[in-house]
C-alpha cells in the first residue's frame, strides 16, 4: 500500500534571539494568508497537525507553527545547562516576530493557545500594524493561578507525566480518546524544567488587564474562543477580556477544554472556520 503523506513539511532555521543563536523547528503546510500559530505550555507544535491537514484551512492559509526554544524539536541555546529556563514576556514576543520576519510573513494572523492566546494580546497591542488579527484559544488578560509549579522540575518526580496528569482535566469529556492522548503525550515528552519555565510567564509575567483597551481593532482583529470545560482560563476570564478590548468577539466554544486544536479538532473547526472565514474576507 502506497503511504497516506500529510501535506505537513517540517525545516529547521536559525534565529538570534536575546543575543544568542537558536535552532528553531518549523513545520507548515497550505498557500495564502499566513497564519502563524503558538502551542501551549509544555508542548509544541505538533498540537496544530489537524489544522495543516484540513483542506477548508489550507486551501486559503498558510499554517505554520514553531516550536519555541527549549520545545519539541527546537533546541536550548548552548549552555542550558547552566541556566534555568524561564519564558517572559519579552522573550515570547522576540521570538514570535521573529520568526514571522524571517519567513516574511506578510502581516500574518496570530493564533495561540494557553500561553499562546495570553501572549497573542501582547501582539496585538505592541505590533498591531504589522498583524492581520489576533485569535486566542483558551487565552484572556490574566488568571489566577490553580497549581503547585514546585512538583514540576524535581529529580524525584517525572516531570512529564506529572505536567500531563496536571492538564489532563483541561480536556473535555466528549473529547476522543485517541486526540485525548495524543495532546497528553506531548506533555509526556517534555524536557526537564521547560513546562515550569513557561509557567513562569503565564504565573509572573503576564498581566496584561491593564493594557489590552488599547488594543485597535481596527487595525488588529482580536478573536478570543474557549472551550466551555476550561478551568485554567475559564469562559469567564475570556469574557471579561473581551469585554475590555473595544471591538473584540469571545466565543464560548461548546464540547471543548483547554487544547481544542489538538483533543477535539472535528469539533473545533466547527468554530474556528468561520473566524478563519470573517479575517479572510477583512483581507480581500
Amino acid at each position: 500500500m502506497a503511504p497516506a503523506l500529510e501535506p505537513i513539511v517540517g525545516r529547521y532555521m536559525t534565529l538570534t534571539l536575546a543575543g544568542r543563536d537558536c535552532r528553531i523547528y518549523f513545520e507548515e503546510a497550505g498557500a495564502g494568508i499566513p497564519l502563524l500559530c503558538l502551542h501551549t505550555a509544555g508542548a509544541d507544535g505538533r498540537q496544530f497537525r489537524h489544522l495543516m491537514c484540513d483542506p477548508a484551512v489550507t486551501d486559503h492559509w498558510r499554517v505554520v507553527a514553531f516550536d519555541l526554544p527549549w520545545h519539541g524539536k527546537s533546541n536550548p541555546p548552548v549552555g542550558w545547562q547552566d541556566e534555568e529556563y524561564r519564558l517572559t514576556t519579552e522573550s515570547y514576543v522576540e521570538a514570535t516576530m521573529a520568526v514571522a520576519e524571517a519567513l516574511s510573513l506578510e502581516r500574518p494572523v496570530v493564533m495561540g493557545c494557553s500561553m499562546g492566546g495570553r501572549i497573542v494580546l501582547e501582539l496585538a497591542h505592541r505590533h498591531g500594524a504589522a498583524l492581520g488579527g489576533v485569535i486566542g484559544l483558551e487565552g484572556a488578560d490574566h488568571q489566577q493561578p490553580w497549581y503547585d509549579t514546585t512538583w514540576l522540575h524535581r529529580p524525584d518526580v517525572h516531570g512529564g507525566e506529572v505536567g500531563a496528569a496536571l492538564v489532563s482535566g483541561l480536556v473535555a469529556p466528549q473529547s476522543p480518546d485517541e486526540f485525548r492522548w495524543e495532546t497528553l503525550w506531548a506533555y509526556m515528552q517534555s524536557g526537564p524544567g521547560v513546562f515550569k519555565g513557561d509557567l513562569y510567564f503565564y504565573r509572573e509575567d503576564s498581566d496584561f488587564r491593564d493594557r489590552v483597551a488599547q488594543i485597535d481593532t481596527a487595525l488588529c482583529p482580536v478573536h478570543l474562543l474557549t472551550g466551555e470545560y476550561d478551568f485554567s482560563c475559564t469562559p469567564e476570564d475570556t469574557v471579561r477580556t473581551a469585554a475590555a478590548i473595544p471591538g473584540a468577539e469571545a466565543v464560548v466554544m461548546r464540547e471543548l477544554g483547554h487544547f481544542p486544536m489538538s483533543e477535539n479538532p472535528e469539533q473545533f473547526r466547527r468554530y474556528i472556520l468561520p473566524v478563519l472565514e470573517r479575517l479572510r474576507s477583512v483581507r480581500a
